[in-house]
């Protein structure tokens, strides 16, 4: 991080009083790059935790803004540091757009793997601090421990105080000093990523970055024809029902579309998949399971197989996307809005609440830009095959990528038709050895012998239980095996994280690298209002369409020589502008 100056935005729990803190050090105030950054090779904690920093700015959300706008122009390399993303939403909410930004969070579940990022184990971790002495998080009894520090933050143990986690803490007047710990943990990390690598930090970055996308989108939401969607719920689910009684009838009336091709069975819980697989059996429809992909090949085996299909999205969405969703979600702005999260815990994926990232198809025409805007969809092409070029290093792979259709050139390369080589590459990278795939793998494994050791590497790590990392040096942590089934299970999973988490460390630096370039673009009013894996949605002006599709494509190129430290592949983008999303595929 040399070359830029760092920030901590803290904010009092429970309140609006913000304030911006620079290091009371001056060594460390000027740079956050020099000799105070570097964390003990022992893994000890490093010295005395800091003592109050300076304060830049203290007061509420609304006199917060025009000050961030200011530095924005007058200092554009600032790095604002956090601690957690919740103290962003105020400020998103009113329309602050952040730049450059270190989520304390988010970093440390980039350093450590999974999930668990709370804030006395961010310390600990950052610090050296072994976390079996974390002090017991207060729940409120008589047995809570009292504070041990009269005024401060940090224990005499050099634990936080837990109080900082029940929201009791800082008090407005402690936020110099929790700024200033927030520092600490900052130049710590930074120390900690280097020595993965430049990627790793630059993987921190995005991030953070994401983490401010994410509190934007939960804001902003995503547009809705409300009239359409709900005309399409009721299609699927029925009028909105004004009783539980009257939706018992309504659910009674689904199944019996589907029951009626059956006398007899009529007393066939179609929700309970052992009754279903029994109707089936029994109607002749010899299947393992009942999951619809199995059951679609039956369809003209018996006159039940089709209703069934049909009354499953039906269910779906009377059950998922019916009209309680519809109220609970979509406000009366008519934008629709969930939580997200910056990554799984697992290899790194974002993922989304209120169905986001799992809408229906034939709900998706109700997803439309409003009057004056459209949507752009940009969709990457082939995205895991070509991040394996990179992170593999292969270059026989990576030439295939040049292609505008990779499994193509890898089928003139395997000698097989595409499907198969389209097959072969997914089997690679997900673990899968027999069936259609096993000839073409051992053709995969002449052909790309750099990517395929690659993808071994991966798997044999997981089988033994140890942990993986991505491209962008994320570490991915997995349980140790107890049979060579969980092994081989295992295996398959660390295969793929290696790909599926460096292609979301793709897809967040490429998002990024777009909404730095919406802000730039004709009015400047471009917004992206979803992020579906390697799927962006925008929503822009109309007067801003023009020149949008060359946008998306400049901004992946950019994004994709950056983050592959230009490497020779090629990443594509199907790019389309529309005025519902359901437009957007052929």
């Amino acid at each position: 991080m040399r070359g830029s100056s760092l920030l901590a935005l803290v904010r009092a729990p429970g309140t609006e009083t913000y304030a911006l803190v620079e290091s009371g050090d001056d060594a460390s105030a000027a740079s956050d790059g020099g000799p105070s950054s570097r964390v003990p090779a022992d893994g000890a904690a490093a010295g005395d935790p800091p003592g109050a920093g300076r304060l830049r700015f203290t007061g509420d959300a609304g006199a917060l803004l025009p000050v961030l706008e200011e530095l924005a122009r007058s200092a554009p390399a600032t790095r604002l540091v956090w601690w957690d993303r919740a103290d962003l939403a105020p400020l998103a909410a009113r329309g602050a757009r952040l730049r450059r930004g270190w989520d304390l969070q988010e970093v440390h579940r980039l350093l450590v793997g999974g999930w668990s990022a709370r804030l006395d184990q961010v310390w600990a971790s950052a610090v050296g601090l072994p976390h079996d002495g974390l002090p017991p998080v207060p729940t409120g009894d008589l047995f809570d421990l009292a504070p041990t520090a009269d005024e401060g933050l940090v224990r005499a143990d050099g634990y936080l105080e837990p109080q900082l986690l029940t929201g009791e803490l800082p008090r407005p007047d402690q936020l110099s000093a929790w700024g200033a710990l927030a520092l600490h943990v900052c130049r710590h990390q930074a120390a900690l990523l280097g020595e993965r690598g430049p990627q790793a930090v630059a993987t921190a970055y995005s991030e953070s970055g994401a983490a401010v996308l994410v509190t934007e989108l939960e804001q902003l939401g995503l547009g809705v024809d409300r009239p359409t969607l709900e005309g399409l719920i009721t299609r699927f689910a029925g009028e909105r029902p004004r009783s539980e009684a009257e939706a018992v009838r309504l659910r009674r009336q689904r199944d019996a579309e589907v029951l009626r091709h059956v006398p007899g069975r009529q007393g066939t819980d179609l929700r309970n998949p052992a009754q279903v697989l029994e109707l089936l059996r029994g109607v002749g429809v010899l299947v393992d399971d009942t999951r619809s992909g199995r059951l679609e090949a039956h369809r003209h085996t018996h006159p039940v197989v089709g209703p069934l299909l049909e009354w499953r999205k039906a269910e779906r969405i009377a059950t998922t996307y019916g009209w309680a969703w519809l109220d609970r979600h979509v406000g009366a702005d008519d934008r629709l809005r969930g939580s997200w999260t910056v990554c799984d815990g697992g290899a790194g994926r974002m993922t989304a609440g209120a169905g986001l990232h799992s809408l229906p198809a034939a709900l998706r025409p109700g997803i439309a830009a409003p009057e004056g805007r459209v949507l752009l969809r940009a969709d990457l092409g082939q995205v895991e095959p070509r991040v394996l070029a990179v992170v593999s290093r292969d270059p026989a792979f990576a030439e295939a990528s040049r292609a505008d259709d990779l499994y193509a050139d890898v089928a003139g390369q395997l000698g097989v038709d595409r499907p198969t080589a389209k097959i072969a590459v997914l089997a690679a990278m997900y673990g899968q050895t027999s069936g259609p795939a096993g000839a073409a793998l051992a053709r995969m494994e002449r052909t790309y012998p750099t990517a395929m050791r690659f993808l071994q590497t991966a798997a044999r790590r997981g089988e033994q239980g140890q942990p993986v990392q991505t491209y962008g040096g994320r570490v991915v942590r997995v349980a140790h095996p107890t049979n060579g089934e969980q092994a081989r299970a295992t295996g398959r999973f660390t295969r793929n994280a290696v790909v599926q988490g460096a292609a979301a460390e793709l897809f967040k630096a490429w998002a990024l690298t777009v909404r730095a370039a919406l802000a730039d673009h004709g009015s400047g009013a471009g917004r992206i209002v979803l992020m579906l894996h390697d799927e962006l949605l925008i929503e822009l002006p109309e007067r801003d369409a023009e020149g949008a599709l060359d946008l998306v494509e400049q901004t992946l190129a950019a994004a994709g020589r950056r983050w592959s430290g230009g490497a020779p592949v090629r990443f594509v983008v199907d790019a389309r502008l529309v005025h519902r999303w359901s437009e957007a595929k052929d």
